[in-house]
């Protein structure tokens, strides 16, 4: 009896640890599944935030949210092409080809992971990488033309050229005859020199359309680039048995006539063009420009072009793009003042463009300051919210030294400089910190110097001057002596940065080194043949001096005392009593 009471004691012990065993297995399971809910409601809140983030542009944002769900989950391919999309926008390249490839190892059917990463290896040069990922998508989707453009360029540019038109005939198997697609394969053929196929490829069209008239144009135009001038003229007189008066094929007939040194005939032939009805004043305008080009690149006369825009002129009197073009020619011929009334003339016509009021600033600035002043005023007038004539009244009426008007005009101009165009602004801000130091407010200079160089690190102008000024007031001399090196190594034969740098060791006590770049100023100056100012003649006096040459340091304090120009409190000082002093 006993050992039945045991017995039954131990079968129930046995099921009750057994239950307890369950329970505690059951208890984890729960708290698992509930630390993976948690787990997902926190990754989805991250990611719905990083893409709200993304939406408003806030990268760095972006950012750090979808590092929060990598933590959650390093394998999710969304997240990796996220990250990928992140490091691209920033322009991290590498790590962003990182990230698409991680992504597509994931999701290795996602047509986005797939084209963002296929597009970077053909960046990074990475050919075969790219092939591989595009012909996967072709496969996968194979009535996606663009597909078939990406695997046929990525093949040209891993110098698979039979390939490449070997993927291009298939897409033009889904797509049909299309004149892109053949001047491509003609591309192709020309690089492997098949000229037969090549130009096969534009024969095919002219079987087809036998009376259209540009596929016989665009064959001898292909003919003429490759130097084959008689095929080119076949094809030419094929296209005028079409129609002799098209516009388009007189200005062919003129290249050929150019090429084949036929100049009275080419320039008939544009005469016939540019007087025809047929012919639009833009298309008038771009053979003309083609002209000039073709002009140029054979190192000939531009001024064959100026009786042509004569003609024209005469024929489109009240048509001011014309005006604009051939300003631009005689600027070419620099004919400045010409060029000039030209740009006026567009100007008054369009006076809220701001192009015509921009080249006629090309034609004065900086030979006439007045002129200059004239124009920016005008065209402020007209174009209240552009920076750039606001920039150039200013430096025009600094260079007249009227600094208070010139400040005026710059504050008032960079409030429209675009927060994006960090160099415009940095060149605002040197040259109103430059104002600010010719006005005798020192403090206020070296603000604006700060502001300039935060927008652009490198701006030299500002580096030179801002050391400089430094220098002579005896300030900041290793700051000083920092920026002005980076001006040096940037222009290595620039009198002014040399002398500068000079200065500012001078400043310092290294008297030896300070000498080398001075003489080095001197030495470029004369190179280039440019005055050397009475300033860099003192300084040399002054260092020769201290590099024990008194007779010579004499030699140069007077000629700067000969400049006439010299604003040194201390060189008749120094000329009397033949020593050093400081200022």
């Amino acid at each position: 009896m006993q050992r039945k009471i045991f017995v039954y004691i131990f079968f129930y012990l046995v099921s009750c640890a057994f239950a307890f065993a369950q329970n505690k297995d059951s208890i984890k399971t729960d708290l698992t599944q509930a630390g993976q809910e948690d787990n997902r409601r926190k990754f989805d809140y991250f990611f719905y935030e990083a893409m709200n983030a993304k939406s408003l542009g806030k990268y760095d944002v972006v950012y750090d949210y979808l590092k929060y769900c990598m933590a959650i989950d390093s394998a999710n391919a969304n997240v990796l092409y996220e990250l990928g999309n992140y490091y691209n926008s920033i322009d991290s390249k590498s790590k962003a080809l990182d990230y698409y490839r991680k992504a597509v190892s994931y999701a290795g059917d996602n047509y986005s992971y797939n084209m963002a990463y296929a597009s970077l290896c053909l960046e990074f040069k990475q050919y075969s990488d790219a092939i591989d990922q595009f012909e996967k998508l072709v496969q996968e989707d194979p009535d996606d033309t663009e597909l078939y453009v990406y695997l046929s360029e990525s093949y040209r540019m891993d110098g698979d050229l039979p390939n490449a038109v070997a993927t291009l005939d298939k897409l033009e198997q889904i797509v049909g005859l299309n004149e892109k697609i053949s001047l491509q394969k003609y591309q192709l053929y020309t690089m492997m020199k098949q000229e037969k196929k090549a130009f096969a490829e534009i024969q095919k069209y002219i079987d087809k359309y036998p009376r259209e008239i540009r596929y016989q144009i665009l064959l001898g135009d292909l003919y003429l680039q490759a130097g084959k001038t008689h095929d080119a003229f076949i094809v030419y007189s094929k296209a005028k048995a079409i129609d002799p008066e098209d516009p388009y094929l007189i200005s062919s007939m003129a290249q050929y006539y150019e090429q084949t040194n036929n100049k009275a005939a080419a320039e008939n032939e544009l005469q016939t063009a540019l007087i025809s009805p047929k012919m639009d004043i833009d298309t008038k305008l771009a053979i003309l420009a083609q002209y000039v080009g073709t002009l140029q690149q054979t190192k000939k006369d531009t001024k064959d072009a100026n009786a042509l825009f004569d003609t024209l002129m005469i024929q489109h009197p009240q048509e001011p793009k014309l005006n604009l073009m051939y300003g631009n020619l005689l600027m070419i011929q620099n004919k400045k003042d010409d060029a000039r009334f030209q740009y006026q003339l567009f100007a008054e016509a369009n006076p809220t463009n701001p192009v015509g009021w921009e080249q006629m600033l090309s034609t004065v600035f900086p030979d006439s300051l007045d002129m200059t002043i004239d124009v920016c005023k005008k065209a402020i007038s007209y174009n209240t919210d552009q920076p750039q004539f606001y920039f150039y009244l200013g430096v025009s009426e600094y260079m007249k030294e009227d600094y208070s008007n010139a400040l005026d005009a710059l504050q008032k101009g960079v409030v429209y400089v675009d927060e994006n165009n960090k160099s415009l602004l940095s060149d605002f801000y040197g040259q109103i910190g430059d104002l600010y130091y010719h006005l005798e407010k020192t403090d206020s200079a070296f603000i604006f110097y700060d502001k300039a160089l935060s927008y652009n690190p490198n701006n030299l102008g500002v580096l030179n001057n801002y050391s400089y000024f430094l220098s002579v007031a005896k300030k900041d001399l290793n700051k000083a002596e920092k920026m002005s090196s980076i001006t040096v190594k940037a222009e290595p034969s620039n009198p002014t940065y040399l002398d500068t740098y000079g200065w500012i060791l001078f400043e310092q006590g290294a008297y030896v080194i300070a000498k080398i770049y001075i003489e080095n100023a001197i030495k470029y100056s004369e190179e280039k043949k440019e005055e050397i100012s009475e300033e860099v003649l003192e300084h040399y006096g002054d260092v020769l001096y201290k590099t024990d040459e008194p007779e010579k340091a004499l030699e140069y304090w007077i000629k700067a005392k000969e400049k006439g120009k010299n604003k040194s409190k201390t060189l008749d000082r120094k000329i009397e009593t033949k020593t050093y002093i400081a200022e």
